[in-house]
């Protein structure tokens, strides 16, 4: 243990870490690429007399990429994206193991805000970002620290959006990696990935059967097709919402049912939202919706459904398990939101499997390391990730799953780059 993380982290217990250990060690085991990585880390050093700062789920997974970067050379400092996802055990694991961590499980929203602030009060040269907090912390209340800042990378759609926005009006001070926009984090993570945990979280919370109810998914990017595509095969009915026309065609084409909310609050048994937009369900939807309609959330923030509308028509709310708020509304129906209407899969449950954060991960800790290496000559914008980063990262997974492919020949190579047919 350093002396340094224990004296300057703030977590709840101690003595949790050996709890912690277990489920790193757990989660260590089943990210094979992820561990190729920190051997190479280890020797290479990237890292090396430099600060991280680290914003994510503050969970195993995530646990297990901090030291990867440390493994790296870095003094890494971590702190959590979301109030119900970070794991306590966890926490005073990763100070045992000299890393700085600023989160505990369910702060106020003052104090999650401050914990975030301290992570980045250690002058970091690099950030690992999830939805944008630190971004957006940077360029609005403490644009003293960014200084230091070399780069970073961000993990989520909700943070792409807000980079972007940054970006398009000049403002973005750093250069920044958009890890969620990988073509293997599209494909795995955010489809089956989210599709998976998602109901993870649903049905241990809930104790609830999936099959034969009905399950609106309110969005058909890649997140809502991977939920859209487990809650058919544990045997739902699945109607899908969308604004996009080419989503809903597809969605229409993948065999599922498409009309407007409106239409799909009145029959749902479950509702999922995974648009990154704000108020997609809300008063028009509850006047409509079924006694005992079960509401859940797999944006970033917790304002896809609308909870003071829901509350308005509520003559009261209670828990009713945990993670389970019960509305008793004025007319004597029942509606229940899961986990406060946050991340239900990392609010109710441990969020997407190792193995799939395994593939995202490695994207992470690859990125960070190419705009160490690169930030003078990108500048203060958004960019994508390397393809030869996305394509390392699918080929050291085929590798880790026995799986090998065919390569093409030099012959095949000119053909493809060739406008002659012969």
């Amino acid at each position: 243990m350093s002396g340094s993380s224990l004296q300057n982290s703030i977590v709840k217990d101690m003595r949790l870490a050996s709890e912690g250990h277990l489920k790193i060690d757990w989660a260590e085991a089943h990210m094979p690429v992820l561990s190729r990585i920190r051997k190479q880390f280890e020797a290479e050093q990237p890292f090396k007399g430099l600060k991280v700062s680290i914003a994510l789920h503050l969970e195993a997974k995530t646990a297990y990429l901090a030291k990867v970067i440390q493994a790296g050379g870095a003094e890494v400092t971590i702190t959590g994206s979301n109030p119900l996802s970070t794991q306590d055990d966890v926490c005073a694991a990763l100070v045992e193991d000299g890393i700085t961590v600023f989160a505990k499980y369910n702060p106020g929203s003052d104090e999650f805000k401050q914990l975030i602030v301290r992570a980045l009060e250690s002058k970091p040269d690099l950030i690992i970002d999830d939805g944008g907090d630190f971004i957006t912390i940077l360029h609005s209340e403490r644009p003293d620290l960014l200084e230091n800042i070399r780069g970073g990378a961000e993990e989520t759609t909700t943070g792409i959006i807000r980079l972007k926005a940054l970006d398009k009006e000049k403002k973005l001070k750093i250069p920044m990696v958009a890890v969620n926009d990988a073509y293997c984090k599209h494909l795995f993570d955010n489809r089956y990935g989210t599709g998976q945990s998602v109901f993870d979280g649903i049905m241990r919370t809930t104790n609830l059967l999936i099959a034969g109810k009905t399950v609106v998914v309110v969005g058909y990017g890649w997140c809502g097709k991977g939920v859209a595509m487990r809650a058919k095969g544990l045997g739902a009915k699945v109607v899908v919402t969308e604004v996009d026309a080419i989503k809903a065609v597809e969605a229409v084409m993948d065999g599922f049912e498409v009309m407007p909310m409106v239409e799909a609050a009145k029959i749902g048994d479950f509702f999922i939202t995974v648009t990154g937009n704000r108020d997609v369900i809300r008063g028009e939807h509850y006047d409509v919706m079924k006694d005992g309609a079960i509401l859940s959330n797999a944006g970033h923030f917790d304002v896809e459904v609308n909870k003071p509308e829901l509350a308005e028509r509520s003559q009261s709310i209670r828990t009713v398990r945990r993670n389970i708020e019960e509305y008793h509304l004025k007319d004597g129906r029942k509606m229940y939101i899961l986990a406060d209407g946050r991340l239900v899969n990392l609010g109710a449950a441990d969020g997407h499997p190792a193995e799939i954060m395994d593939m995202t991960f490695a994207l992470q800790a690859l990125s960070l390391k190419y705009v160490n290496e690169h930030y003078k000559e990108i500048g203060g914008t958004v960019i994508n990730v390397p393809y030869e980063l996305d394509e390392q990262v699918a080929r050291f997974k085929l590798e880790s799953m026995g799986v090998s492919i065919d390569t093409l020949s030099e012959a095949q190579k000119v053909y493809l780059e060739s406008w002659q047919t012969n």
